[in-house]
């Protein structure tokens, strides 16, 4: 009873303290389906919800990769478009669909509309979006199962209270490196999820989960992953100035 009326509360009095309380608060549900999209490197795509019926009272976020807030609907404003989208978004006729213009390969990966509710956060619309810098032939990327991935672990800095790691996910024919620090709980990634088109047309992703580095290389009908936990990465005898990392995986989170 309480998570009900603390959330509608927000919605009704203070909209923006939503986005702060469904991440701890809320449950998410709603269907999984996700609308896969291709769209030509400095192109537009067109984003729409999947439901009708939307209430007076209800908040919408457009979202991409989940961290990222691309635009919120509240009841009685404009649209809010986060900064980073400013001058790259349209809004159709449709209501709550969202038109994000001149893609970039960085614009490659999932686009997900969350509907508010008084008690929980359904997802109401999910677009896997590949962006590709030339023209392929959709039908050969459906019908092609992607190559293996491999995850390497390029270098090692650690000291008592901090490990910096260099990772590098790689395919046949691209590969992204990216850096991971942790401390003695929590680890980051830099800059955030990395991911890009394959010259394949494929999309390949380096991210972290927890204490877990992905690597990953998917199209619409087959996907390869390789992982690795960062307390292993981080792994050195115990010694003076030094720690066992092996325990990061179960402090963090």
């Amino acid at each position: 009873v309480f998570l009900q009326t603390l959330i509608k509360c927000s919605v009704l009095t203070k909209i923006h303290i939503v986005f702060d309380c469904m991440f701890v608060f809320t449950v998410f549900t709603g269907s999984s389906a996700v609308t896969p999209v291709f769209v030509q490197k400095g192109k537009d795509v067109t984003l729409d919800v999947m439901k009708d019926g939307f209430h007076e009272l209800d908040v919408v976020l457009w979202r991409f990769n989940i961290n990222s807030i691309l635009v919120r609907f509240v009841p009685g404003k404009e649209p809010i478009v986060s900064d980073v989208y400013t001058g790259r978004v349209e809004f159709p006729q449709k209501k709550y669909s969202v038109t994000l213009k001149n893609l970039q390969e960085s614009d490659s990966g999932v686009y997900t509309a969350q509907l508010i509710g008084s008690a929980e956060t359904q997802t109401v619309g999910e677009h896997k979006v590949t962006v590709q810098g030339r023209f392929v032939n959709t039908e050969t990327l459906i019908n092609t199962p992607v190559s293996p991935v491999k995850l390497t672990v390029d270098s090692v800095s650690s000291s008592s209270d901090s490990c910096n790691l260099t990772v590098t996910c790689s395919t046949q024919d691209s590969d992204i490196t990216s850096r991971v620090t942790c401390d003695t709980t929590t680890c980051h990634q830099e800059g955030g999820e990395s991911s890009k088109v394959t010259t394949s047309g494929a999309s390949l992703r380096l991210y972290l989960v927890n204490s877990t580095i992905n690597c990953n290389h998917s199209n619409q009908v087959s996907w390869t992953n390789d992982t690795k936990e960062t307390g292993q990465a981080c792994l050195l005898p115990p010694g003076k100035n030094q720690r066992d990392w092996t325990d990061l995986s179960s402090n963090h989170w």
